[in-house]
């Protein structure tokens, strides 16, 4: 007797679980969601990107403004100018190659590391610590010291690079 009573109450307790995951749906539905859930006609239209924008085929050009290429020319002679930088003719890979040699002769210089997809020597001279970056100008490519902000190196090492570069680059 008693066994017939255990299997009866594991029988019970067995369709109780059973009713109860069936009947809960989390593990059996397996349904879609979102937006996919709706039907067809109340789902949000999709639209290629480009058929969001207006078409330009047959437009002219905006035109530069004249205060716009003297601002331009105003701020290439105060780059041309600075003690930070020098422009050298050629494209910025050949200049890129031609400041490793040139830093690789001057004594003093540790080249930290090279990007030449940056274009940018990690250098330390005379106890400072900046960039040499060459960036393609229209004249060729321009050759500055940058400091661990990104502004223009001014400092006295920098500066005494810059022209050592500048004096081995120009000959």
């Amino acid at each position: 007797m008693r066994q017939t009573s255990t299997v009866r109450v594991f029988s019970l307790v067995l369709l109780g679980v059973v009713t109860a995951v069936a009947t809960s749906g989390c593990f059996f539905k397996r349904g879609a969601r979102g937006d996919y859930a709706l039907a067809p006609e109340a789902r949000p239209l999709e639209v290629p990107p480009d058929l969001n924008l207006p078409s330009t085929a047959g437009s002219a050009p905006i035109p530069a403004l004249a205060s716009a290429a003297k601002a331009a020319a105003a701020s290439a002679a105060t780059v041309a100018s600075s003690q930070s930088g020098f422009t050298v003719s050629g494209s910025r890979d050949e200049v890129f190659g031609k400041v490793g040699d040139a830093l690789a002769g001057v004594e003093g210089v540790t080249i930290a590391s090279r990007a030449q997809l940056l274009g940018s020597y990690d250098v330390a001279y005379e106890g400072s610590n900046f960039l040499v970056r060459v960036v393609a100008v229209d004249a060729g490519a321009y050759v500055s010291a940058v400091d661990p902000r990104g502004m223009p190196a001014t400092d006295a090492a920098a500066t005494k690079l810059i022209a050592a570069l500048k004096a081995k680059l120009a000959g």
